[in-house]
Parts: structure tokens; sequence; C-alpha cells
């Protein structure tokens, strides 16, 4: 967790966390400058910082999709689908399909936070050790296959929540860029606020991914 981050909502310690060590002073002037070039690789594999991406793939527009999701967002939407069947006839989510799953979207988180300005080192492709940690506990089994088969339904409040974050993080984002260029600092109030729509935005696609079954707290903590 940030130091310093504000309780803008309180909520119950999630299962789902996402842990940045901060990063405010001293950060790296060029590579800030050319962040999203950069980035571009895990852009195409993973997506990048757009509150709500897995909508990406349950609905129509799939060119949409491989942009936010990335390449291998696709994979990890299809592989859901499959296990969303399994959990509704057996009860049982198949491990390896988690595993993936679990997989792209730790390495997704990383490379947001990367492409968010968050940290200045560069990313992992795939596992290995970074200064941004997400953690997602498996779900007990068998699964709740009520909230399984209404879970994009059931996501809607917070697919709408985090569009409106997500377009407010944007802005920030632009703001902590030039910040960083002219200071080398990022606004410690902003620092706090992405971090916190990061988390926000991982338990709502871990809950969307199937991953886990508890309902996302709505919280930026």
């Amino acid at each position: 967790m940030s130091a310093g981050v504000s309780p803008f909502l309180s909520a119950s310690t999630p299962r789902v966390r996402v842990d940045v060590q901060p990063a405010l002073d001293r950060r790296n002037r060029l590579t800030t400058a050319f962040r999203l070039l950069l980035a571009l690789p895990h852009l195409v594999l993973v997506g990048g910082p757009i509150a709500g991406a897995v909508a990406w793939n349950w609905g129509p527009s799939r060119n949409q999709g491989v942009m936010e999701g990335g390449a291998f967002g696709v994979l990890a939407a299809v592989v859901t689908m499959v296990a969303w069947f399994a959990i509704l006839f057996t009860g049982e989510h198949p491990k390896g399909l988690w595993d993936l799953v679990a997989y792209y979207l730790r390495w997704r988180v990383r490379a947001i936070a990367y492409t968010a300005l968050l940290r200045d080192e560069y990313p992992p492709f795939g596992e290995g050790q970074y200064a941004v940690t997400v953690e997602i506990p498996q779900p007990e089994m068998p699964r709740d296959r009520l909230t399984v088969a209404f879970r994009l339904v059931l996501s809607i409040p917070h697919l709408i929540i985090i569009w409106a974050l997500g377009l407010a993080w944007g802005l920030t984002t632009v703001v902590a860029w030039f910040a960083i260029l002219l200071t080398g600092r990022y606004p410690a109030a902003l620092y706090d606020f992405a971090v916190g729509v990061l988390r926000w935005t991982t338990r709502v696609e871990a809950y969307l991914l199937l991953l886990d079954d508890d309902y996302p707290p709505f919280s930026l903590l």
C-alpha cells in the first residue's frame, strides 16, 4: 500500500490484493517521456490501463477487446468462458484454467503499473520479481454457481464506476507525466488515487474472470 493513502471509501480487507511500493521522488524522466513506446510490447500482449477492460470479450466489440486486454487477454476470455460452463455443470473450476487466467492478470497489473507511471522499473514478461505484487487466493470449492451464472450482470455497478474512475485516472496520469518531466516527482495525492483505481479495477477484473467469488468492495483501498 502506498504511503499516505487516504480512505476514499471504507471496506473490509479484500481477498484480491494489489500492493505497489511507492515511487514518488527521483523519478526517471527519460523513460517517463517515452513510457508508452517502451510499454508497447506489454500493451500488445496484456493490454493497458483501461478501466473495466475485462468487459471487452464478454461484449460484442472484439476489436476493442484486443486493444484493451491484449492478445493474451483474448485467450484469457476464451478460457474464462470454458471455465464458466465447467463451473455451472460441475461446481468446479479446472485448476489449469484458473492458473492460466491468474497468471495473465498478475502480468497485466504489473504492466499497467509501469504504463501508468507508478514504477520506473521495466516489468517482467510473465512472472518475476517486481515492486508491484498481486495476491489472488484460490476460491473455495464448490464454486457459487448462481453468482457465476450472472457474473456480468452483477458486475455492472462496478463497471459503471470504474469507467468514470478510469477517465479521471487518465487525466491525473497526464498531469503526473508533466509533473515528473518538470520536477522529477509524482504528486503524492495523484499517486494514491492511481494506485486505488488500479486496486479497484483489478478486483473487478478478477471477479469477472471468475478467479474469485467474493463480490468486490466499492473501495480504492
